[in-house]
């Protein structure tokens, strides 16, 4: 598999290119909102529960992106360590988002179990190969798709978490506290951390197919 870009590899897009991508990622983001409002509005029984929109929209989403970082290490063959760690990150995140299923239809904790068999040898597998995996994160760290990885790393693991707290909602809102405000602020911010991932790993994708065109070209 190829481990870095080759010699002379494109990374420049353009213009028209860049608009286009921000529209597409704007549209995505406002349609994300707007499914969470008509949740919110029309289907009350289900709000930010697992059988609505935001939490269906977050496993969606999670998954869509470990099948895009499975396609360009198996299919473009670029970053192969790092798009394997990064899919350790997003599918053990979709098991995760599974565990109420899980716990009814199979069994208690089974979600643990299955995200410690996804990690363990993935990341036994990275640290064996890390001199090459090295290399490669010095190629990516300087991108677009880094950037965005990391920012929604944050907002969906640290600020929502704490953004998301119970303390602070009973704080704000006293004795009129309900606690669907807690689980929309922490739902809501969560889903737009996993939709930055989601838009991390289609630049990754369209970065590493220029990679794979420059490399087939040369």
């Amino acid at each position: 598999m190829t481990q870095t870009p080759p010699p002379g590899h494109p990374w420049p897009i353009s213009f028209t290119a860049t608009c286009l991508r921000a529209t597409l990622y704007i549209l995505f983001i406002a349609g994300l909102a707007q499914g969470a409002f008509i949740e919110a509005l029309h289907y009350p029984e289900v709000r930010f529960s697992e059988y609505g929109f935001t939490e269906l929209a977050q496993s969606a989403v999670l998954l869509t992106a470990s099948l895009l970082l499975l396609y360009t290490r198996q299919v473009l063959r670029v970053l192969p360590t790092v798009t394997l760690l990064m899919f350790a990150f997003t599918f053990s995140s979709f098991i995760r988002e599974q565990d109420y299923f899980l716990d009814t239809w199979v069994a208690r904790h089974t979600w643990k179990v299955l995200v410690t068999l996804v990690i363990v040898p993935i990341l036994f597998w990275v640290i064996h190969e890390r001199k090459r995996f090295v290399e490669e994160f010095a190629s990516y760290a300087n991108s677009f798709s880094f950037g965005l990885f990391a920012a929604g790393v944050l907002v969906t693991y640290v600020f929502s978490r704490l953004y998301g707290r119970g303390d602070f909602w009973e704080a704000i809102l006293q004795e009129h506290y309900v606690r669907t405000f807690k689980d929309a602020a922490e739902e809501g911010v969560e889903l737009l951390g996993y939709a930055l991932i989601l838009i991390a790993v289609i630049e990754l994708t369209l970065l590493a197919r220029r990679w794979a065109l420059a490399r087939h070209s040369s």
